[in-house]
Order: structure tokens, then C-alpha cells, then sequence
């Protein structure tokens, strides 16, 4: 179920801050600007076009501090009780991003990319949709990237990072048993994504080991929930794009409400240089136009019938539809993303599987932004 993922490689081209809708050389007409390479979570080496091992080269180029862009903080949840349930947009003290932040932006009404065709095509137009998430355990290891909720006060620890000129500072609020990804002993992307709710932040790693007092990792970011603020131009996260990998998680909670508010993160083969809006960071060498970017934006087909779906799948796909996907890593084609817990149903989960990549179509965000430093939707 866990798939390995590139990391960035390529040296970054540090973009000016770009103008609401002006696009950048070689990167799509709704991007806000281009990069470099990264990969799952942060960068590493380049996908396909030019592919590392995995953890090669995470940050891949090393950024100017001061570069165009702004450094996003993270949210925070309030009681440790493992995931927890994620307030709506509107709702509660802490919401995983404003109501009008992109990610929860409804896209039913964007046209259809110009390049959506052949963009999909490279994604796999026949490749099945999997949830890369569930209950109980796959090699061991829970399905899915979990969440640690942390209490107000949660003491902090030193984290140390490889890419350290890409990755906000700690001390971060991870508790010496957070949940990683993969297991305590997994080899994959490792990410520790800690949720402070008391804070409204989220704390999020990629390649996350203990290390002493504290903890050592690839790449991390601090995310600011109440804040539409993103991250500085050419910066990676503990995702490849720049973006929360706590924002773009299925949860089963929402699904248990009956609606999920929000885009889901995905994970696509091989992307293009460049990043397109709302992502901050690219993996890739690649210039295939045909090739899809970070932060690209795909929609479920309104003609697609779901109806036969159990509900849990149900109400995941009507989220594809309304919400749609955002490409966050390189991984394979069309797996989405959420976090593991004991009530999902694995059967009812697969059903996605009848969604193929032809039911998809990437959509055109560009109408939405506002400015491309901000993660706010018109």
C-alpha cells in the first residue's frame, strides 16, 4: 500500500513573486511558479524524468533564504486522542484552514484544462483509483498516514533536518510515541504529522527517526490552521508540493458525518518541472507538457455514476467531485490519501477501485486565486 516516492534533485529556479494569474517559464498557465525537485513529502530526488533513489535529494536545491514567498506556520489540535475528528471549514476552534482557503474550494464549475487529455493519459487513464488508507494493518504497519492530537502545553523537542535551509525551525510539540508512518520501523516516507489543536497548528515531517531528546528528519513544516498564508516560493514541506499533508487526509470521521469539505492529496508517477498553484515546490526535471505539475487539480466526471458505491466509498468519491484531488507527491497513479483508523471498512474502501484515471479531468484553479502567495479563494 505505501509507495515510495522520489526526492527532489535538480538545483531550484527562485522565482520573483509572481502576479495573481501570470504564469512562469516552463510551468503551467495556473502556476504560480516554478522549482525544483522534491518529492514525497519533500524533496528528494527527481520523479521519473530523472529519478533518485528515494531520499536522495530532498531538498534537492537549496533556496536563498528571503526568496519570493512566505513560510507557512502549522495548526494544532488540543486533546492527544489519536486522529480525532477534523472540524468542518466553519466550525470549531480550530479548522484545518479558513473556509475559503483552496482547499476547500469548490471546483464543480472550473473549466477543464486545455491539457487535460493528455495529462491524465500520463497519469494512467486506466489505472484504478486506491485508497491508500484503511483498517488494520499492511506489512505490519497501520493503512494510511496517521495523525498525533496533542494537547495544549505539549512539551517541545529539538528536530534536526536535512534540509534544513527548506524546513521551518524547531523546536516542534512531537511527543516521544507520535504515530509514523509506515510503523516505528518502516522504511517508506515516514511521516509524523502532529495536530495541535489548542494552537490551531500542524506540525509535519517527512522521514521522521527518534533522535535523542528529540527527533531527526528529511524536511518539515509548521502550519498556521487559522492562516491562509503559504509556504515560500521554491520551499518544499513534508510533501513534495510545499502543501499540508494534514489538509489533504481522508478521515473517517468526516466520512462517519456524511461529508468530507476538502480536496484530497494524491499521488501521481511523474510530474513536470514548475508547480502549479497552491503547490510551492517542484520535483521534476521533466518539461513533457503533457506531464501534470505539483498542485495540479483534477475533478471526478459529473457523468460518473455513483450510485452503486457503499456509502464510505460513496462519500469519498462526491468529495473527488465537488473538492476534487490535488497532486502532492510522486507515488503511484491515483492513490489518495487518509489516515488509518479501526472503523474504516476495507471492503467498502476498494469499491473506489472501479473509478479508473479516464474518470477524471483536471480543471483549470486559476480563476480561484487571489494571489499567488496566498492559499485564499476568490
Amino acid at each position: 500500500m505505501l509507495r515510495l516516492r522520489p526526492r527532489r534533485a535538480a538545483v531550484v529556479a527562485v522565482l520573483a513573486l509572481l502576479t495573481a494569474g501570470c504564469s512562469t517559464s516552463g510551468a503551467d498557465p495556473d502556476a504560480s511558479g516554478p522549482g525544483t525537485s522534491a518529492s514525497g513529502s519533500n524533496s528528494s530526488s527527481t520523479d521519473a524524468s530523472g529519478a533518485g533513489a528515494p531520499g536522495a535529494a530532498r531538498g534537492g536545491a537549496t533556496i536563498a533564504p528571503g526568496t519570493a514567498g512566505t513560510t507557512s506556520v502549522a495548526p494544532s489540535p488540543a486533546a492527544r486522542t489519536g486522529i480525532g475528528a477534523r472540524p468542518s471549514a466553519s466550525a470549531g476552534p480550530c479548522a484545518v484552514f479558513p473556509a475559503d482557503n483552496v482547499w476547500h474550494a469548490d471546483v464543480t464549475r472550473l473549466p477543464v484544462h486545455a491539457r487535460s487529455a493528455a495529462m491524465v493519459g500520463a497519469i494512467g487513464a486506466d489505472a484504478a483509483v486506491h485508497a491508500d488508507f484503511g483498517s488494520g494493518t499492511w506489512e505490519g504497519a497501520p493503512i494510511g498516514i496517521p495523525v498525533t492530537v496533542v494537547p495544549a502545553g505539549q512539551r517541545r523537542v529539538p528536530v534536526t533536518f536535512g534540509y534544513a535551509d527548506e524546513s521551518d525551525s524547531g523546536p516542534y510539540p512531537i511527543p516521544p510515541d507520535a504515530k509514523v508512518e509506515g510503523g516505528p520501523s518502516g522504511t517508506g516516507d515516514r511521516h509524523v504529522i502532529v495536530w495541535d489543536r489548542g494552537a490551531c497548528r500542524a506540525y509535519e515531517l517527512f522521514d521522521a527517526h527518534r533522535s535523542g531528546a528529540g527527533w531527526r528528519a528529511g524536511s518539515g513544516a509548521v502550519f498556521d490552521l487559522r492562516s491562509n498564508r503559504m509556504r515560500r516560493a521554491g520551499w518544499t514541506s513534508a510533501d513534495a508540493a510545499g502543501l499540508s499533508v494534514l489538509a489533504g487526509l481522508v478521515r473517517y470521521d468526516e466520512v462517519a458525518a456524511g461529508r468530507i469539505d476538502h480536496a484530497i492529496r494524491v499521488t501521481v508517477p511523474r510530474t513536470r518541472t514548475g508547480w502549479t498553484w497552491p503547490a510551492s515546490h517542484s520535483a521534476s526535471s521533466a518539461t513533457d507538457p503533457a506531464l501534470p505539475q505539483l498542485g495540479q487539480r483534477l475533478r471526478l466526471k459529473r457523468s460518473v455514476d455513483l450510485s452503486g458505491l457503499p456509502r464510505q466509498a460513496r462519500i469519498v468519491a462526491e468529495a473527488m467531485r465537488r473538492h476534487g484531488l490535488i497532486v502532492a507527491d510522486h507515488g503511484s497513479a491515483w492513490y489518495i490519501s487518509g489516515a488509518p483508523d479501526p472503523r474504516w471498512d476495507n471492503d467498502a474502501l476498494h469499491a473506489l477501485d472501479r473509478l479508473r484515471g479516464g474518470d477524471f479531468e483536471v480543471v483549470d484553479a486559476a480563476g480561484l486565486m487571489v494571489a499567488p502567495t496566498s492559499a485564499a479563494t476568490r
